[in-house]
Order: C-alpha cells, then structure tokens, then sequence
C-alpha cells in the first residue's frame, strides 16, 4: 500500500508531458501551416514580378531600367491584392528585401551582364510572427523566394501566327538551308504574299493559309490585324487557302500601322497600332516580271538598300521615339509576325496541303497597299521574335521563336 501510493503523482506528471507535447506539436502544425501558406503567395508575387520584367525587357530592347519598374510594379500589386495583407505590410514597411537582377545567361546567372536576357526577382526577409510556436522557444519565421524568367528555347508549337505562309529550303546543304533559317537570311527583305503567278505554293495562290473551318474575307481580315489565336505545330500539313482576298488583306493588316478603314474602324482598342509606324520612303515594290524588291528605281538586295528597316525601328525603339506611345494605345512589336515555312517542293494547285518545315520571324516593313488585284505585303527576316506557343519536346537553342517563360533559379534554394 505505501508504495502505491508513492506512484499516484507519475500518471499527473505523465499526462502534463503528454498534453505540452501535443500542444506543441499542434503549436508548430499550425505555426508551419501559417508560414507554408504565405511562402506560397510570395513564390507566387515574385513569379509575377520576374515574368513581368522578362516581357518588359523583352519588349523594349533590354531597358532593365523599365524591366526593373515592371518588376517592382508587378511584386507590388500582389503583395497588395486581397488575402495578402501581411505581405503588403511587410513590403510597405520595408521588411521585404527586393532585389532584382539582370543577367545574360540563366546558368550561370551572373548580375550585371550585358545584353541583359533573364530576369531574377528575390524577395528576403518576409518575417511571420509564431502563434503557438513560442511554448517551443520559437518566435518567428522567416521566408524568402526567388524566380528568374526570360526567353525560352526555340518553340516547336506557335500559336497567333500569320495567316500566310512562305516557302523554305528544307535541304541543309543547300545555303542558309534546313532548320532552324529554312534558305532565309537575317535582314534579308522578302515578299510574304504575292500574285498567284509568282507565287512558290502553285497556281491559284496567294500564300494564304486556311484558319479553322472559317476562311471568308472577314476572317481573313481579322487574322491580318492578329486575332487569329490557333496554333501550328512543326511537322504538320497547313492548308492553303486560294483566292486574293485583297480588301480584307489590306484593311486588316495596316492596322498594325494605325490605318483603320473599312470594316475595320473603330478596332483600335481591339487592334492597337504599333508604338512605331514609320516606313520606307518612297514605299517598297515588287517587280513579278524580274523578281526583284525595289525602292524607288533602286533594286534592294539587303536591309543596307532599305532607307527604313528592322535596325532603324529598333533604334527608335530604344530611343523611345514613338509615333503611338504606349499610354496613348499604341503596343509594342505588332510589326513582328510569326510566319509559317512550308516546303512548297510539290506545287499546290488550288486548296491543298504543304508540310511545316518550322517558322520565322519577320518585321513588316510597311502597310500593304492595294493595286487592283494584287496587295504585296513586305516584310523582312528577323534573327528571333516573341510568340505565344510553346518549346517542344527537344528544341534547340537557335534563332526563332520563343515565349518567355519562367525557370528554377540556380542560384537559389529557396526557389
């Protein structure tokens, strides 16, 4: 009997130790749950930031003094937005560490290397108060995230492609030939629709292309000012659309030079001009009878014979000297197109189809003007260009098209 009674005391003294570890187990689950939440809506805000600044840096030329306010902008409007009240407090009084950094390459990422391609966004010292977790000794936790975004590989898939399409060179022994160029050349200039007599598809085209089940003027004009949003991938057979279509052609594509006429007026919220509208003076022509490009009586062999070309508007560019600045409407690159390249070896007679050999990217040297029958558009080979779509599945890392994208950070455990 007296050593029963000794041990009434260890059941008590058990079950305080087992209730304290309880608590504190439930202490740090929620604690945990708290700070897990609030790292996610931060990964979340940088995510924003760093995409933002990459498509700014990529819009205008590698500015990272815009890409930066982008960046800034963007982490400031999520930490503010509805559920992230003690981000944004965190941020407004300076708690938050944001830094953002410009590099040329993604691995490794080196700040301050020029010309600037990707795009880091961290964001530090992000401290949470603990609720339960002092029991434990633990008063706070510290959260941290970091993202990079910047262009990706070489698409396989692109989607808001021009409704036209030109012929390359599938044969990589043959000059500029095979992927990823198909015969082209950068800064060469070049005819992306033509009479069908002179057209590489076959007679009866024009270097159209048929979008979907609807191929009417109107869809044809809506695509050339950019609102077709289907997508091609590599290897598929595109179908040709045969027909002029002029009207539509022209109406629909000078609106990315602000020339609003027909059923087109009234669309330049829906189809802004580009910020930069110049073009050649006088206005590029196509000779069908000698194949040649002239300006003037001057027949044009390169971008150097261009008295305005895709050098000059990128110079404008990153002077910033607009013709439609970006807060008055106007957007930036609507005179860049994602053209299909087929492989036109077989004639097409009429509809028909014509394998993808890839994309290029090419700049609109200037509106398309209608002579009668015939509406010549004119654009000019470009290295490389931003296009909604997506890397395939082994791209390379050559010129063409690209989206912006984000990636792990190398650099970053917290990412």
């Amino acid at each position: 009997m007296k050593l029963r009674h000794k041990q009434r005391g260890a059941i008590g003294i058990l079950v305080v130790a087992g209730l304290v570890a309880l608590l504190a187990m439930a202490a740090l689950a929620l604690d945990s749950s708290h700070a897990m939440l609030n790292k996610t809506r931060l990964q979340n805000a940088v995510d924003a930031a760093a995409l933002s600044g990459a498509k700014e840096l990529d819009l205008t030329e590698k500015d990272v003094f815009l890409a930066r306010a982008a960046a800034e902008a963007a982490f400031g409007a999520n930490s503010s937005a509805f559920g992230n009240s003690e981000m944004g407090e965190a941020y407004s009084d300076g708690t938050i560490q944001l830094e953002v950094q410009f590099s040329r390459t993604l691995d490794p990422f080196v700040p301050g290397t020029i010309p600037a391609e990707y795009v880091r966004v961290r964001a530090r010292n992000f401290r949470l108060p603990a609720w339960f977790a002092p029991v434990v000794g633990i008063t706070e936790k510290v959260v941290a995230a970091s993202a990079v975004a910047g262009p990706s590989p070489t698409i396989d898939t692109a989607c808001n492609i021009a409704p036209v399409m030109v012929c390359g060179e599938p044969d990589p022994d043959q000059e500029n030939g095979g992927a990823p160029t198909w015969g082209y050349e950068a800064g060469e200039p070049d005819v992306l629709k033509m009479s069908s007599n002179t057209s590489d598809v076959g007679p009866g085209n024009f270097q159209l292309i048929r979008l979907g089940d609807n191929t009417g003027g109107a869809d044809i004009r809506e695509a050339m000012a950019g609102g077709y949003d289907g997508c091609a991938t590599t290897g598929d057979l595109v179908e040709t659309e045969p027909g002029n279509t002029v009207g539509p052609v022209v109406q629909g594509l000078n609106t990315r030079f602000g020339v609003y006429s027909g059923p087109m007026g009234g669309t330049e919220s829906l189809y802004p001009p580009d910020v930069i509208t110049e073009q050649p003076f006088p206005l590029v022509t196509y000779d069908s009878d000698t194949d040649q490009i002239y300006q003037g009586t001057t027949p044009v062999q390169g971008a150097e014979d261009l008295a305005y070309n895709y050098d000059t508007y990128q110079s404008a560019l990153a002077l910033q000297s607009y013709n439609h600045p970006p807060e008055l409407g106007g957007k930036y690159l609507r005179r860049e197109w994602t053209v299909p390249i087929g492989d036109c070896s077989g004639t097409t007679n009429g509809q028909g189809q014509v394998p993808l050999l890839g994309f290029g990217c090419f700049f609109l040297l200037q509106e398309a003007i209608q002579q009668g029958n015939e509406s010549h558009v004119f654009g000019q080979f470009i290295r490389d260009c931003n296009a909604g779509g997506m890397p395939g599945p082994a791209p390379g890392d050559g010129p063409g098209l690209y989206i912006i994208q984000l990636y792990k950070d190398p650099d970053s455990p917290e990412a």
